[in-house]
């Protein structure tokens, strides 16, 4: 009898436990014990928290690794379009063979016992990549990071925190101090952390969480300083300046993301091959990504097509600025949100570049938000709304209203729509 696919297993695992979030480490720390320890045996680890950017930079530092010719884990959370994109091993995206595996193992060690959803599939990563040799293993939290589950390394190489802003109040605090130390939760004694631009309030709850800890802070506008000159990245620090090509991820807020990663790779003491590749080499889908090809780029016609995961209010200010730095064409968006996220936050500030919002509801999410109801919440925002039934009907009746003048079609405010999307487009 052949082993059970990942699907499956992943489906058992979503019934070990009632919540989808019970922030606790408890049950982790209870099967990585279980399972001899896996967290202890990883190569050299780079922790991210953040809250937007955490995801950019990490792809912007396993890029400069790999331009070093160093073999990178990492680990990032959640998938778009398959579970597999969450895990990878020394450079490449774990096998449908290795990750059916470790979920097998860790379903079995767990005999049962209560354990949630990213719990367990974070266990299995961990296992994953404490079997296969490496250089570097890049770990990106989840949720907050003081109770997330990824911080069981009790002595990284190096703590990332990237920028902090309102988002999962319900879970992490209501004001900006809160979620801050909830984030600044993985900082470890005496162990260097990489800080990104932050808020007064965040800055200074990260600072008071470093000094009690003897962790040394690398922080934006102390330490470093980046920004866009003449078409470059100009990043300067005490040991020097460098230029560089822009990155290649798009939007303004990626200089900055970039600045952090930068910072990680100098201090690990890594050369311009490093941070050149950082710069041209990183890729990472659904953030202000162009879509090419596929049935969805076909029903557009000549409309161009985007796709972006953002989905708090910092998301929506940094790409409501990206597209008012496009060349001039008329944007519309497609919009499906979470009824868990600050709607009106993140729809305020594309108000002023979208000629219209068409709404729809993420398939499959039990905390989508209805059409109808983003579709309203835009027009208190003074965006002309309307709902669909889906993606391609929407981009039809986009198409419709646009009657044939050129126009740009984002498709944006849930990773969990973009996944989707990314599915149904092939």
């Amino acid at each position: 009898m052949s082993a059970p696919g990942s699907d499956v297993i992943l489906e058992r695992m979503m019934a070990l436990h009632p919540k989808i979030i019970d922030l606790t480490l408890d049950r982790v720390w209870r099967l990585l014990e279980a399972l001899g320890n896996p967290q202890d045996a990883l190569p050299p680890v780079i922790h991210l928290a953040g809250t937007n950017g955490k995801g950019s930079t990490q792809a912007m530092i396993r890029a400069g690794l790999e331009a070093e010719g160093r073999r990178v884990h990492a680990y990032t959370s959640p998938h778009l379009a398959r579970f597999h994109e969450r895990i990878r091993l020394a450079g490449a995206l774990i096998t449908e063979a290795h990750l059916s595996e470790v979920l097998d193992e860790c379903y079995a060690v767990n005999g049962g016992v209560p354990i949630t959803y990213f719990e367990i599939t974070t266990c299995a990563a961990l296992l994953a990549m404490s079997r296969v040799p490496a250089d570097y293993t890049l770990l990106e939290v989840g949720l907050g990071g003081r109770l997330d589950a990824t911080n069981v390394i009790t002595d990284p190489k190096l703590t990332i925190i990237t920028p902090v802003s309102m988002d999962h109040e319900g879970f992490l605090g209501d004001t900006l101090e809160l979620i801050a130390g909830e984030k600044a939760g993985i900082l470890k004694r005496g162990v260097p952390c990489v800080v990104g631009p932050q808020m007064p309030e965040a800055e200074a709850v990260i600072e008071h969480h470093a000094r009690r800890l003897g962790a040394p802070l690398l922080a934006h506008g102390q330490h470093w300083h980046v920004a866009e000159e003449r078409g470059r990245l100009i990043y300067s620090d005490e040991t020097g300046l460098c230029d560089l090509p822009l990155p290649n991820l798009p939007g303004a807020h990626q200089v900055e993301n970039a600045g952090a990663a930068i910072a990680a790779l100098r201090h690990l003491d890594l050369g311009d091959t490093a941070l050149e590749g950082a710069m041209t080499g990183a890729q990472w889908p659904a953030r202000m990504q162009r879509l090419v090809e596929g049935p969805l780029v076909q029903a557009a016609g000549g409309a161009e097509l985007w796709l972006d995961g953002g989905h708090n209010p910092a998301a929506g200010m940094a790409l409501a600025q990206h597209l008012a730095e496009l060349p001039a064409r008329p944007t519309h968006l497609i919009c499906g949100m979470l009824n868990t996220k600050d709607v009106a936050g993140y729809l305020a500030p594309l108000a002023s570049v979208a000629q219209s919002l068409t709404a729809v509801s993420i398939p499959g999410e039990a905390n989508t938000l209805p059409a109808a109801e983003t579709a309203r919440i835009a027009r208190q925002c003074n965006l002309p709304a309307s709902g669909a039934d889906g993606v391609e009907e929407a981009i039809r009746a986009i198409l419709k209203r646009a009657e044939g003048t050129p126009c740009r079609i984002l498709i944006c405010g849930s990773l969990y729509l973009a996944g989707n999307v990314l599915r149904e487009n092939g």
